[in-house]
């Protein structure tokens, strides 16, 4: 028979279980496969970063890291993917730049405070590129001459509103010019942009350094200046902005490893451990020089006060171009 104690201390056993489960489980973890996410389709610089680091992952934590591309909506569709899964660090992707553009364009109400920061995967510098036999020779001579006649020199290298387009926009409004005035013409990415700019058809292309890497090594193109608080250490010949007029104004494409808000910090530890240890091997390395890209990795903290920083760098640009809308 079951005396009022037994019955206390059955219910305080099954209450210690109860508490202990999470414990568990977050000891236990992984015990199952992990899902990593990206929001943009297979073959681009941001699916060969993601597949890199998930066989890296999958040999630091022991378990197989599946990677999913969920295309759509200008990357809304997988970023609310990412979001929306459950916090318990089985579902984690990559949050690209975009995630600081899109609320202020009005296509989705998520930004990065809706994720739990990771690793940074990787910076793409944006340049200022030009043709070989452009008449500038350094960054402040295209500036006088856009100064001297704005709207007359024509810029590319993206959609209309894309990372490149603010880029150029707010290196502009950094020293006092109007952000439109070199302006914009779309294109579908920065391949185009820089046939155009070869072909003679636009002046300033500001895509992103590794994307130009092979014209600017044959000769045809010329980089003006690098968008970063550093020279880039692959193009060590290029100046930053900073020094070659001034301006503070920096601007990178990212590439994260994120989780939806509220990943135990147990498990979001371990993820960033592993994420920045598979980073520091020499087969990140090597995939990285094999396509031109440099070596950019932030732990979470350092992660998050970057994509702060940025989201409110493009809002404002975004604003003074008028293509904010929230």
């Amino acid at each position: 028979m079951l005396t009022r104690r037994t019955l206390g201390r059955v219910a305080a056993a099954a209450g210690a279980a109860a508490l202990a489960t999470p414990a568990i489980a977050q000891a236990q973890w992984p015990a199952r496969p992990i899902q990593f996410i990206v929001p943009w389709g297979a073959g681009g610089g941001t699916d060969y970063h993601s597949r890199t680091i998930a066989t890296l992952l999958e040999r630091e934590l022991r378990t197989p890291v599946t990677v999913v591309n969920r295309t759509g909506g200008s990357g809304v569709v997988g970023h609310s993917a990412i979001a929306e899964a459950a916090p318990d660090g089985y579902t984690i992707g990559a949050v690209t730049v975009e995630i600081g553009m899109m609320h202020w364009q009005g296509l989705t109400r998520l930004t990065w405070r809706d994720y739990t920061p990771i690793a940074m995967m990787n910076l793409v510098p944006a340049g200022v590129q030009v043709a070989a036999d452009s008449p500038w020779k350094t960054l402040k001579d295209m500036i006088d001459d856009i100064r001297a006649n704005p709207g007359k020199y024509k810029s590319s290298g993206t959609g209309q509103g894309g990372i490149w387009h603010l880029a150029i926009a707010g290196l502009l409004q950094s020293v006092g010019l109007a952000p439109d005035a070199a302006p914009w013409i779309p294109s579908d990415g920065a391949a185009s942009g820089l046939r155009e700019l070869v072909a003679g058809g636009v002046h300033i292309v500001p895509c992103g350094i590794p994307e130009a890497a092979t014209l600017l090594r044959a000769g045809r193109v010329r980089s003006l200046a690098a968008m970063m608080p550093e020279r880039v250490p692959a193009f060590p010949d290029i100046p930053t902005v900073k020094e070659a007029i001034g301006s503070d104004w920096t601007l990178a494409s990212y590439l994260s490893v994120m989780g939806p808000k509220g990943i135990p910090e147990a498990i979001a530890k371990r993820l960033e451990e592993a994420s920045m240890k598979a980073m520091g091997t020499a087969e990140w390395k090597q995939a990285m020089d094999a396509r031109g890209f440099g070596l950019s990795p932030m732990p979470a903290a350092q992660l998050a006060a970057f994509v702060e920083k940025s989201d409110n760098d493009l809002g404002g640009v975004m604003k003074a171009l008028g293509l904010a809308r929230s």
